[in-house]
């Protein structure tokens, strides 16, 4: 099933950089046999191969590239950014690029029509890249209540016009391209372009999606565009055009990012989304203008093993609550008898997953309470960093229990008392995106997460390509019962809060500097992307775990409500001594979308090792 943990563990913090070698034993096949140094001087996109269909879970083989690696969640947005890199492109122009192909061939889960967060990251710098969503100027907190002042369901809410929130992912990457790219804007659109123009295979999961859709189907371009005269999807292998969304892009390859913000687009998006008959909602021209993007400063925190190798691990501040949920979660888990252990049989032991299950509530307790976008509120103690004070993790830890708490309260981190008191924010559904890894020939990595949110977004398609839902990630109650206001309710302007968690890690040297860049990795997958990225970054560095074998681990996590397993990857011992202890646990399908680049040594050469999730359909590539 799974692989034990390895032998070949690095012994000491001065390692810098994991030990993979003796894994290569086995796979020395995957070994490329040369890497390509030149840099072409001009990029000829070439339209790969169509990959081969496939269904359900595919197990991936785990890949190993000497220079650069990029890691996406379909084989042709690999495959551009892979040609990008390739060419001599940077981290960031790849991602651009496999972004763009995103949009035409993964449209359910993100595109130009969203938001994304984009980490960049060498051994000298970490730089975090915020293209969320804004809410528009003309919403109230009131947005998503019903007459009688109860929220509205998320079916009500998230389709049509009232959902939709200011799109930012490309005017954010045309910032990011700006400071790190290497090749000119307008070769990187080329592969979408093109794929747009000539046709791409419907794959088996946009197929599987779109059966399952009714929705979408209601809004006119977007039946003539997924859907056949009879109203069925297009079948897999079917080749799909998208002239529109071509026609689009060429326009943003000629003329930037200001394509979507003024001029006949952005007239069109405010038409759609204002107009919708039944759910209009906000957006303005105003709103589509003023967006700008925000470089924010990474949130970085040390993660120490029982081995006592020291790791800096670098996430997204809020507005994303993903790396300070994951810090908490890990931090806690650092101080309970769960430190060390062992998998058993290539699975968490229970001991573990119930130690695991306890941090997460009381993560996602503190996250309810506290997390929303730093433009609106204060973060508790003064900095977010209170939330990841080792005295105050090791006070959470002690709530750890040999009985489940069930539901856990918020704590009350360090530091003086914010100026407003909030309540806390009921769990709501949460939803979509994807996840890109890069890392170039340079030495520069990027980790983007990017998403319209649910799937498909607000179904409502403009020009060939779909806008998002992000304002249900607001939460729908604006206050509690005694009037309290929710940190993430809406407000004009504001960014709603997020789970994605696009994560960089470092070594952490002796001197206690942040040392060499060692992996980029996220996941899609709504609130469950903290257990995802978590569970990998737990099994790579503490368990040693190459980043395939940690991403085939069954899945795993906690809202603060039951523990949720992944189905039929547990045995049933396991989950009777779970619940044996207290736990309420559900067994359900648990789909992230993992993508891992992490770096290592073997025959003294620094190679890169790639994993990605056999439950999507992504591949890694690179020489």
């Amino acid at each position: 099933m799974h692989h034990p943990i390895p032998s070949w563990r690095a012994q000491g913090a001065a390692c810098a950089i994991w030990l993979l070698a003796a894994t290569l034993a086995g796979c020395a096949s995957w070994l490329p046999d040369g890497a390509s140094q030149g840099r072409a001087t001009n990029f000829q996109y070439q339209i790969p191969t169509q990959p081969e269909v496939a269904t359900g879970r595919s197990e991936k083989p785990g890949w190993v590239t000497q220079s650069f690696a990029v890691a996406a969640a379909n084989p042709l947005a690999t495959d551009a950014g892979y040609q990008v890199l390739k060419a001599g492109g940077s981290a960031v122009d790849a991602a651009i690029a496999v972004q763009m192909v995103l949009t035409l061939v993964e449209p359910q889960s993100s595109g130009i029509g969203g938001g994304a967060f984009l980490l960049f990251g060498n051994d000298a710098v970490v730089q975090a890249y915020d293209g969320r969503e804004t809410a528009p100027v003309a919403v109230g907190e009131d947005l998503f209540l019903q007459p009688d002042g109860g929220p509205m369901s998320f079916e009500q809410a998230v389709v049509g016009g009232r959902s939709v929130g200011t799109p930012g992912v490309v005017r954010m990457l045309e910032l990011a391209h700006r400071e790190h790219g290497q090749l000119p804007w307008a070769q990187l659109i080329e592969p979408a372009i093109a794929l747009a123009e000539q046709g791409f295979a419907v794959s088996p999961r946009l197929h599987q999606m779109l059966a399952g859709e009714t929705a979408l189907r209601q809004d006119p371009e977007a039946r003539r565009y997924f859907y056949d005269a009879k109203g069925q999807p297009w079948p897999v292998g079917h080749v799909l055009k998208n002239p529109a969304l071509a026609e689009v892009l060429r326009r943003i390859a000629r003329e930037g990012a200001q394509v979507m913000h003024e001029g006949e687009l952005a007239e069109a998006m405010v038409q759609k989304v204002r107009s919708h008959p039944a759910n209009p909602g906000l957006l303005s021209l105003a709103d589509l203008a003023g967006y700008q993007p925000q470089k924010r400063e990474p949130l970085c925190h040390d993660h120490v093993t029982a081995q006592q190798i020291a790791y800096v691990i670098c996430g997204f501040p809020p507005p994303s609550s993903g790396a300070l949920a994951i810090g908490q979660i890990l931090g806690i888990l650092q101080h309970t008898p769960a430190a060390g252990l062992p998998l058993v049989d290539g699975l968490p032991s229970a001991d573990w997953l119930y130690a695991y299950g306890e941090a997460a509530r009381l993560a996602f307790a503190d996250r309810a309470q506290y997390v929303a976008d730093p433009d609106f509120v204060v973060p508790p103690g003064g900095s977010w960093h209170s939330l990841l004070d080792g005295a105050y993790l090791r006070q959470r830890a002690g709530l750890v229990g040999t009985t489940s708490m069930g539901s856990a309260l918020p704590g009350v981190p360090p530091g003086p008392a914010a100026p407003q008191a909030f309540a806390p924010m009921a769990e709501q559904p949460e939803y979509g995106t994807s996840h890109i890894s890069v890392v170039d020939g340079q030495g520069n990595a990027v980790a983007m997460t990017t998403t319209i949110e649910a799937q498909f977004g607000a179904r409502q398609m403009v020009h060939g390509f779909l806008l998002n839902n992000e304002l249900t990630d607001f939460s729908f109650a604006p206050r509690d019962a005694e009037g309290r206001p929710v940190a993430n309710r809406v407000e004009p302007g504001k960014r709603p809060r997020s789970s994605m968690a696009p994560t960089l890690v470092y070594a952490r040297n002796s001197d206690g500097s942040r040392g060499a860049l060692l992996a980029s990795l996220g996941s899609p997958g709504g609130a469950l992307i903290i257990h995802y990225t978590a569970k990998t970054l737990y099994g790579v560095l503490d368990w040693g775990l190459t980043p395939q074998q940690a991403i085939d681990l069954p899945n795993f996590g906690s809202l603060n409500g039951p523990t949720l397993l992944e189905a039929g990857m547990f045995p049933a011992p396991l989950v009777e001594q779970l619940k044996t202890r207290g736990s309420e646990v559900r067994e359900v399908d648990m789909t992230s979308g993992l993508q891992a680049i992490t770096q290592g040594v073997a025959h003294g050469r620094k190679l890169w090792f790639g994993g990605a999730d056999p439950r999507r359909e992504g591949i890694v590539m690179g020489d």
